[in-house]
């Protein structure tokens, strides 16, 4: 499993040793003498490309490239963030076509591994960000870039816990199975709720799935089977589903609600009132430094093998204070063409 502690920068150093020959000095020295002049190509590949925050990764990779010389960014991912099969075929296809380091979020912690074990191999950077691996960092992939996703969960529990002042019941609608980032979530949710007695936690181990259609569609089952005090939804999608499901039944603002990821349509509901609160991340520091961090490898320069990239509790209270504006309004229109 991935390790939540950041390793030793000691990995990062026995990490280049391992995959570039020794006595390299320049810092393109693992680069084919025929590439030299060429500008290195990094992939980065999302688990989908619709969502707002897919679109803040790819900007700031866009940012990264912009800094860094030399460097070319191939953006490309499945469109619907259930594709395994179209995601590890990417993997592959990058591999066998001579990509030069790879930034992958993994939409399966085990599928995903195989895959990122052979460009290691071959001597191709990965480095997985937003959703961890199943393997071994520094072997199976070089560095691990994300959110520390069961804080996170830990903090939409006890908000919520707070919020419904200590009682009631609280519904789990989960994202699906096999996502790392989201099932650590689910988990340090379930831990913080759990501390307060006077909530009962209704968990159906139900799964929104990848759309917000689909998790409308399970939202508005599990509704019209029970009623609840507060609700959780542990990523950008499920939240989403879950308010058109909670509008729909004219439910909205009546009952607690927090859920994970900042798009405009979450911060509009969370500025009305139905929303409670939302978990935010910073997507696009760490498509950021997800794409410095896999050059760096690349070039066998030093570089932190874990890399928190920070998460906050956004309310309607709070939503313009300073800090908060790299989570809740990154710049993207500085780096895509929308």
């Amino acid at each position: 499993m991935t390790p939540r502690i950041p390793a030793p920068r000691l990995a990062a150093l026995l990490l280049v040793t391992l995959l570039f020959p020794i006595g390299c000095t320049s810092e393109t020295a693992s680069v084919p003498a025929e590439k030299k002049a060429e500008a290195l190509r990094v992939a980065v590949i999302p688990k989908g490309t619709t969502h707002e925050f897919w679109k803040s990764i790819h900007a700031g990779a866009i940012q990264a490239e912009r800094e860094l010389e030399g460097i070319e960014i191939v953006w490309q991912g499945p469109q619907r963030e259930d594709d395994r099969a179209q995601q590890l075929a990417l993997v592959e296809n990058f591999t066998a076509t001579g990509i030069d380091a790879i930034v992958l979020a993994p939409l399966d912690d085990r599928a995903l591994v195989a895959p990122c074990q052979q460009a290691m191999g071959m001597g191709i950077p990965v480095v997985v960000i937003d959703s961890g691996l199943q393997g071994e960092m520094g072997k199976d992939f070089a560095a691990y870039v994300a959110t520390d996703n069961y804080r996170g969960g830990q903090l939409a529990g006890e908000n919520l816990g707070r919020i419904l002042e200590g009682r009631g019941k609280v519904l789990l609608l989960r994202y699906d199975e096999g996502s790392a980032s989201t099932e650590q979530r689910e988990e340090g949710f379930v831990e913080a709720i759990r501390k307060f007695p006077g909530i009962t936690l209704i968990d159906p181990e139900r799964y929104a799935g990848a759309t917000r259609d689909s998790a409308q569609r399970e939202a508005e089952n599990l509704l019209e089977s029970g009623s609840y005090d507060g609700i959780f939804c542990p990523n950008e999608s499920s939240t989403f589903g879950m308010l058109l499901a909670l509008r729909a039944r004219e439910m909205a603002s009546k009952v607690r609600f927090v859920g994970f990821d900042a798009s405009p349509g979450l911060l509009d509901a969370l500025r009305v009132g139905q929303i409670d609160g939302l978990v935010v991340q910073n997507p696009m520091k760490m498509g950021y430094e997800g794409t410095k961090t896999a050059v760096a490898a690349l070039r066998m320069q030093p570089f932190e093998p874990s890399v928190d990239t920070g998460v906050a509790f956004v309310t309607a209270d709070n939503i313009n204070d300073p800090e908060l504006q790299p989570f809740v309004a990154p710049p993207l229109s500085e780096y895509l063409d929308e």
